[in-house]
Parts: C-alpha cells; sequence; structure tokens
C-alpha cells in the first residue's frame, strides 16, 4: 500500500528551542530536521517561546529538526491503516497519500488522458494504496466529468478484503457551480471529497481575483458550508499560492473555513517559491496560530520549479502535515509536482538523520513497471522505461546529497 507510517522508535516529533523553560508544558510541534537546514543551507538563530500556544509565531530565528525523545511509536510489524475519519488521523505517526496525477499531473505537457485512460490508473493507484485520489476537475469540461464520476463508481466502490477504499476526490473553484459539478461526479463513491480552492497571495487577489482580503475570506466560507449543504462532509480547502501569502491573513482564512467545515486544509507552495525552511516553517507557524486546528489535517502539495518539490514535502511532513500530496513521475503543471515514487520516502528516510515512513508495499509495483504512465501520456520527466522495468525501490537520498 502506498500510505506512508512514521515508525522510527528513535524519534519523536518535538520542538527544540534555546530556553529550557516551562519544558513539562510546552506545546510540541512538529519540526524539520536539521539536515534539510545545513544542507539546504537555511539561516537560523534560535529563540521560540513555546508557552502560550496562541502567540503568533512566525519569525524566521529558529532551527527546525525532529529530535529524539522517549516516546517511542509501535514498531513491531506492519502497521495497519488506521480508521479513515476526514479530519482525524488516530496514529499520530501516519500520513495519508494524495495522488493528484490524473488532475494536476494532467496539467503536465504531452499527459492528456482519455476518460479510459484515467480509469486504468486510477484502478492501479487503488492497488498501490493510495488514500486519496484526486481523480479531475469535474467542471473542466462534459468528459473530466464523466471521468471523474466513473472512477467514483467503480474505484471508489472497490473495497479490498482489509477494508480499504480510496477517498476519490474532484477539485473545483470556489464557485457554486464548480462545487455542485464536483459534488455530482464524486458522490457515488464510498468515501466522496470535494477539494475546493481560491488564491490567497497579494499579487493573486489583486491582479487575478481583484478582490480584497474580506472578500475572499467570506468567499471561503461560504463556498465550504455550499459543499456541506449539498451533503459532502469530507471538504479540502487550499488557500492558492499559500507560500507567497500574508502569514496572519493565512491564519484567519484557515480559521474560517475550518468553523465553516473544511476537513483537510492543504497547503500549496503554488509556483514552487519556497526552499525546505521556509515550507517547513510555514506548516510550523500554520499549526501553533490558526484557530481550531486540531480540527482538520494539514496537506502539503508542493512544485518543482527550484527542484525542491520533494525536499518541501519532507520538510511539510517533519513539521506536522499529515497529507502529501503527489503525482506519478512528478509529472504536472510546469516543472512538475512531488513524485509518487519519491514521495514514498521508503527509502530516503530508512536512515539515521530523520524519522521513518513505511509503506505496506513497493510502491513500483508490478503495474508500474509495465509503464501505465509511460504509455497513456509518454511522459517521462525523471525516469526512463529501462528503470521501471529494473528497479523495484529507489533510494532518493542522492537528489539531497
Amino acid at each position: 500500500m502506498a500510505a506512508a507510517v512514521f515508525t522510527n522508535p528513535k524519534f519523536s516529533p518535538t520542538i527544540t528551542t534555546a530556553s529550557s523553560s516551562s519544558t513539562a508544558k510546552s506545546h510540541h510541534y512538529h519540526r524539520v530536521h536539521h539536515f534539510l537546514h545545513t544542507r539546504i543551507c537555511t539561516p537560523h538563530s534560535a529563540s521560540l517561546n513555546l508557552t502560550n500556544p496562541r502567540r503568533r509565531r512566525h519569525n524566521s530565528d529558529f532551527v527546525v529538526f525532529c529530535q529524539s525523545s522517549d516516546g517511542e511509536p509501535p514498531t513491531s510489524g506492519r502497521r495497519r491503516r488506521p480508521e479513515y475519519v476526514p479530519n482525524r488521523i488516530s496514529d499520530p505517526y501516519y500520513v495519508r497519500i494524495f495522488d493528484t496525477t490524473l488532475r494536476d499531473g494532467e496539467q503536465s505537457p504531452g499527459a492528456s488522458l482519455t476518460s479510459k485512460e484515467k480509469l486504468d490508473i486510477a484502478r492501479q493507484l487503488a492497488k498501490l494504496g493510495v488514500d486519496i485520489i484526486e481523480a479531475g476537475f469535474p467542471a473542466a469540461s462534459k468528459d473530466d466529468f464523466e471521468a471523474v464520476k466513473t472512477i467514483a463508481k467503480e474505484v471508489g466502490n472497490a473495497v479490498d478484503k482489509d477494508g480499504y477504499v480510496p477517498v476519490i476526490c474532484g477539485l473545483s473553484r470556489c464557485n457554486e457551480n464548480d462545487i455542485r459539478t464536483a459534488w455530482e461526479a464524486v458522490k457515488y463513491a464510498k468515501r466522496p471529497r470535494i477539494h475546493t480552492f481560491i488564491a490567497t497571495s497579494p499579487i493573486h487577489m489583486e491582479y487575478k481575483l481583484r478582490k480584497s482580503k474580506e472578500q475572499v475570506i467570506e468567499i471561503a466560507r461560504n463556498m465550504v458550508k455550499f459543499a456541506w449543504s449539498l451533503g459532502c462532509e469530507d471538504v479540502e480547502f487550499s488557500p492558492e499560492d499559500a507560500g507567497r501569502s500574508d502569514r496572519e491573513f493565512l491564519y484567519r482564512i484557515l480559521g474560517e473555513v475550518i468553523k465553516a467545515g473544511a476537513t483537510t486544509l492543504n497547503i500549496p507552495d503554488t509556483v514552487g517559491y519556497t526552499v525546505p525552511g521556509e515550507f517547513g516553517r510555514l506548516i510550523v507557524d500554520i499549526k501553533a496560530n490558526t484557530p481550531g486546528i486540531e480540527n482538520a489535517i494539514i496537506s502539503t502539495h508542493c512544485h518543482n520549479d527550484l527542484g525542491l518539490s520533494t525536499a518541501n514535502t519532507i520538510a511539510g511532513a517533519c513539521a506536522g502535515a499529515r497529507q502529501l500530496e503527489v503525482t506519478i513521475n512528478g509529472i504536472g503543471e510546469r516543472a512538475g509536482n512531488a513524485s509518487l515514487e519519491e514521495g514514498n520516502l521508503h527509502n530516503l528516510l530508512k536512515s539515521r538523520w530523520l524519522v521513518h515512513f513505511h509503506l505496506g508495499a513497493n510502491i513500483l509495483s508490478e503495474s508500474i513497471k509495465k509503464n501505465i504512465l509511460v504509455e497513456h501520456t509518454w511522459h517521462v520527466p525523471h525516469l526512463s522505461l529501462k528503470h521501471f522495468e529494473s528497479i523495484q525501490v529507489i533510494d532518493y537520498r542522492l537528489a539531497l546529497a
């Protein structure tokens, strides 16, 4: 299965600061490993007071990493996938895998897919065991709507012997027509989800949306409520271009959509703008300052414009994100996304310098080795056909060497 789990008994997510005061009762937040800072050369000094969880904390004067402690997660055998609850994960070491190959991946030049091809790939993703399949953007076209609907009916109801069935998700902009169309497509799945988004960075709000901050908050809040009114109880919200958004505004809008019913908060580095230290710190700040954050799952969605999508995704996971958005082979808009095979982190994190992720099976299953994605899209930005035929598990530590 492609779902990822933290299982290293020597590590637990804690915060490290220059001050040792209030150590017993300080709120602990996941931190990005020191390795990423020393290798990526993120500047830092130390000073961060965590005694008040509502204090605004988004200064750049701290180092983030995963520190060893006495708390040890269970390690014997393969761990069971936690029961799916949209806004909670019972196992704190479990990370959901959200595959958006059929939506963001299709925005890559040359990666256009027919409805049948989408269904074929969705079936293989389910065999891999990904937790969520973003099947498309139903409002984009009639064909996309029908493809998502078919996937919801067939893949979204194929429960395996262990009770696993993927969540089927449809993307929508923050407007009623998009959301209604997405719901009409995904509602046939056993576990349907609507993923809605609106831009939150100053440049996007001014030049693309031509709306004020208050207008954007109102739209986001109302559209999450609208999704619930249709009967959807699993709603993901994305503040587009979060990496360049004002932090205080980000905390406000995320808090408002949580109150409106958002169950997952996806934090996208939409233009591939951040580096791991920045992105990890962004997740930490959101955990520390967003009202009601305990009632939602934080997700990452990292683009590869600076070649850092995988590193940023790792940083986000260490900082507390519990859903990682990826695509097969890293295909996607512009330079692509974090790739599923890199994002599995099976060997990458099987070392002494970071917590472990474990998967239920090899991420490169027989179906992937037979090049289903290559056959349908002819798009192989990272791995050649020869690699697909021969590699069982890929060690991506070289990517950060």
